[in-house]
C-alpha cells in the first residue's frame, strides 16, 4: 500500500502536478449599515420577522411594543433571549423587529432566527456558537394541508359499517 502511494506521488511529480493546497478559510467581514446596525430576516412556520440589531442596553421591541407586552408568555421571552445567552452577549444589543404572519409561537421562532442571523452578521466570530446550537438553520416544518375526503390533514371521518 505504501509502495502504491509512493508511486502515485512519483507519477504526479513526474507529470508536473503538485499536491492540492490546503483549504484556506477566508475570514468573514461584519455587515453593518451606516447607522451601525445589522439586518436579517428570520422565518418560522408562516411567520416572517425583519430584525435589526445595534449595540445598546438589551432593549427588545417587537412591532413597536416592548418584548414583555408582545410576547406575554415567559417561554416565548426565553426563546427570544436564547441567541444572546448562547453567544454570551446579554444586554449588549438593542433589537428592533417587525413580524408578520403565523401565531405567537411561530413569530417568536422567527424573531429568534432573525436575531441569530443578525448577530452572526454583526460579529462573525459568534457564528460557530450559534451554528452549533442550531439557531442559524431555518426550521422548515410547516402545517400539512387538509386533504379532501378527510376530516383534517390525516384524520378520517368515523367509519360506519352499516
Amino acid at each position: 500500500m505504501a509502495e502504491q502511494l509512493n508511486s502515485l506521488e512519483e507519477l504526479n511529480t513526474a507529470a508536473g502536478l503538485e499536491a492540492a493546497p490546503a483549504v484556506v478559510e477566508i475570514p468573514r467581514e461584519p455587515q453593518r449599515d451606516a447607522l451601525g446596525r445589522s439586518y436579517a430576516t428570520g422565518k418560522r412556520k408562516d411567520a416572517v420577522a425583519r430584525v435589526w440589531i445595534k449595540p445598546g442596553s438589551g432593549k427588545v421591541s417587537v412591532n413597536g411594543k416592548e418584548m414583555n407586552a408582545y410576547f406575554a408568555r415567559p417561554v416565548l421571552q426565553m426563546i427570544l433571549r436564547q441567541p444572546f445567552t448562547i453567544s454570551g452577549t446579554e444586554d449588549q444589543f438593542d433589537v428592533m423587529a417587525t413580524v408578520k404572519g403565523g401565531g405567537l409561537s411561530g413569530q417568536a421562532g422567527a424573531v429568534k432566527h432573525g436575531i441569530s442571523k443578525a448577530l452572526q452578521l454583526y460579529d462573525p466570530s459568534l457564528r460557530g456558537a450559534l451554528k452549533a446550537a442550531g439557531f442559524l438553520t431555518r426550521d422548515s416544518r410547516v402545517v400539512e394541508r387538509k386533504k379532501f375526503g378527510r376530516a383534517k390533514a390525516r384524520k378520517s371521518f368515523q367509519f360506519s359499517k352499516r
